[in-house]
C-alpha cells in the first residue's frame, strides 16, 4: 500500500455549460520516504493537485488516500509549504511558528513547544530576527519562517506547491540544499511542485510532468538515478543528469507545441470606434 495514492481523480469547476475540467483522471502512488517531483506549465493544474492532497478542496469524483484512508481535510499530518509564504502579518517569526506548534502539540508542556518553535527557528538561521514581523522580513526570509513553521509541526508528508518560485537564485539554492537537508535526517515523504526542471532532478527521487489543462492529466515517470548527497557543482557533468533533463524538456516542449497547434480560441472584439477629444 502506498504512502499517498490518488486513483482515478477529476476535479470540476462550475455548473452546466460553465463546467471547466481542470484535472482527469490522475493516479498517482508516492511511497514512504520518497521525494516526488511534479512539473508542468503555469496554469496546468499544479495547485488544484495540491489542495486535493491537504484537503482544501475535494474530488470530483475518485479518491485521495493517506496511508490507507480517504482525506476528509486538512492535517498537520501533511505540512504545506505555500509559494506565497502565507504568514500572518500581526504576528513575529516566534509567533507564526508557535502558533503551528501549538496546534500540532496542544497535549504537549509549554516549555517543549518554547523549544520546538526555538529550535526550527534556528535550523533555517532566523534566530536573530526572531521577534521581526513579516514586514520586517526579506522574501527569503519570509519563505524561511514558512519551510520551518511547516517542518515544526513535525508532518509525515511534506507539501511544496512551488515554495522557491519567487525568490532569486541565491537564495532558491540555498532553501533548496536546506530544504534537502532537513528531509534527509528523517525522510519524511515529500511532493515537490515546481515548473524548473532543474529543481526538480536536483531533489526528487522522479519527476512526474503534469500536462496543461484543462483536462490536465499525469505523463510520464522520470526516475532520477543519481546518488545522494547530490552536488549542484557537479551535475553538468554527470550523465544521468544530462539524459534526464534533456528527455524531460523534450517532452515539455512536445506538449507547449501540440497546445499551441490545437489552440482555436478566436476572441471577438467589441465593434468600438475612438472618441472625439476636439
Amino acid at each position: 500500500m502506498a504512502y499517498l495514492e490518488l486513483n482515478n481523480v477529476y476535479k470540476t469547476y462550475g455548473q452546466g455549460s460553465n463546467t471547466t475540467e481542470v484535472l482527469s483522471n490522475i493516479n498517482l502512488s508516492i511511497e514512504e520516504g520518497e521525494f516526488v517531483a511534479i512539473v508542468g506549465f503555469t496554469g496546468s493544474g499544479k495547485t488544484t493537485l495540491v489542495n486535493l492532497i491537504n484537503g482544501l478542496i475535494k474530488p470530483t469524483s475518485g479518491e485521495v488516500l493517506f496511508k490507507g484512508k480517504p482525506v476528509e481535510g486538512t492535517s498537520h499530518e501533511r505540512g504545506v509549504i505555500f509559494q506565497n509564504y502565507s504568514l500572518l502579518p500581526w504576528l513575529t517569526v516566534y509567533q507564526n511558528v508557535g502558533l503551528a506548534v501549538k496546534e500540532a502539540f496542544s497535549k504537549e508542556s509549554k516549555s517543549f513547544r518554547v523549544k520546538r518553535t526555538k529550535e526550527y527557528i534556528d535550523m533555517v538561521g532566523l534566530a536573530p530576527a526572531i521577534h521581526k514581523y513579516p514586514s520586517e522580513l526579506s522574501g527569503g526570509m519570509k519563505q524561511r519562517v514558512a519551510v520551518a513553521r511547516a517542518l515544526a509541526m513535525d508532518p509525515q508528508m511534506i507539501i511544496m506547491d512551488e515554495p522557491l518560485g519567487a525568490l532569486d537564485a541565491l537564495t532558491r539554492g540555498k532553501l533548496q540544499d536546506e530544504i534537502l537537508n532537513i528531509w534527509n535526517r528523517n525522510k519524511r515523504t515529500a511532493l515537490l511542485i515546481t515548473n524548473d526542471v532543474d529543481e526538480g532532478i536536483y531533489m526528487a527521487d522522479r519527476i512526474i510532468p503534469l500536462r496543461p489543462g484543462p483536462n490536465a492529466v499525469l505523463g510520464p515517470e522520470f526516475k532520477i538515478d543519481i546518488a545522494r548527497p547530490r552536488d549542484k557543482t557537479e551535475l553538468n557533468d554527470n550523465e544521468s543528469f544530462k539524459s534526464v533533463r534533456n528527455h524531460l524538456i523534450e517532452y515539455l516542449m512536445d506538449i507547449g507545441n501540440e497546445r499551441t497547434q490545437h489552440s482555436d480560441v478566436i476572441y471577438e472584439l467589441p465593434d468600438l470606434e475612438p472618441k472625439d477629444l476636439r
